[in-house]
């Protein structure tokens, strides 16, 4: 529970960038895979080492061995800090990426300005879990042209690519309503947003009896029926 903890003192708080009165919300933080911690934790072990054999034995050298042991345990704990700050966000606006430990850097770009990612997997990856993100956007010079080290790769490609698959339905559903292309709302006579009497055309029911038709009017003209009653004419 304590390392639990101090995980958390030392987390990136993404949902402190998420704009929350939009309705932003986080689809899938990306933490990089445990592989990255590999030297780190040699180097901790090399200092263990080192440790033990300046407590049970006497040799030379002490305040050297000693430099090196604490070299090698501040270096293990930047790369630590450095591995663990480093997440990939997607949420169902956006994808961010958030890295640095005393300086912060938060890269963002609009989900559906990703337009392909190419998936690597080397080896290795295979066997462990991981693999690297390449992504061909207009944000790759903003942090996102790779994306390394990322666990459960599969699973994370399709996860954003359903993102964006929705992200792309919404915005054609929204140039449909705005083009009036579609007439799907609940009572089938017009586009999406348009109720019934905005529906309405002013279509005049014909006359029994042939007449002139009258001249265009000038103001708004009932729809109901075709009598000159009906009619505002603001010159009369």
């Amino acid at each position: 529970m304590a390392g639990i903890g101090l995980f958390r003192i030392f987390d990136p708080k993404v949902r402190r960038h998420l704009i929350s009165d939009e309705g932003e919300v986080v689809i899938d933080e990306v933490r990089q895979h445990w592989v990255v911690y590999g030297l780190p934790m040699l180097e901790v072990a090399l200092a263990a080492v080192l440790l033990f054999v300046l407590a049970t034995t006497s040799i030379g050298g002490t305040q050297v061995l000693l430099a090196i042991v604490l070299v090698l345990l501040a270096h293990a704990f930047w790369q630590f800090l450095t591995h663990h700050r480093d997440r990939f966000v997607v949420t169902n606006m956006r994808v961010m990426r958030i890295r640095g430990v005393f300086s912060q850097s938060i890269a963002t770009t609009p989900i559906a300005r990703v337009l392909d990612i190419t998936l690597k997997k080397p080896s290795i990856g295979r066997i462990l879990g991981y693999g690297h993100f390449v992504f061909e956007s207009a944000a790759q010079d903003q942090g996102f042209r790779e994306i390394r080290w990322v666990s459960r790769p599969d699973d994370r490609d399709l996860t954003i690519q359903r993102v964006i698959q929705r992200t792309g339905l919404r915005a054609a559903a929204s140039v449909d309503v705005l083009e009036g292309d579609e007439d799907s709302d609940d009572d089938g006579t017009g586009p999406i947003g348009m109720d019934s009497a905005q529906e309405v055309t002013t279509t005049v029911a014909p006359a029994h009896h042939a007449r002139p038709a009258p001249a265009a009017p000038t103001g708004p003209r009932s729809i109901f029926n075709s009598d000159r009653g009906n009619w505002t004419d603001d010159g009369d």
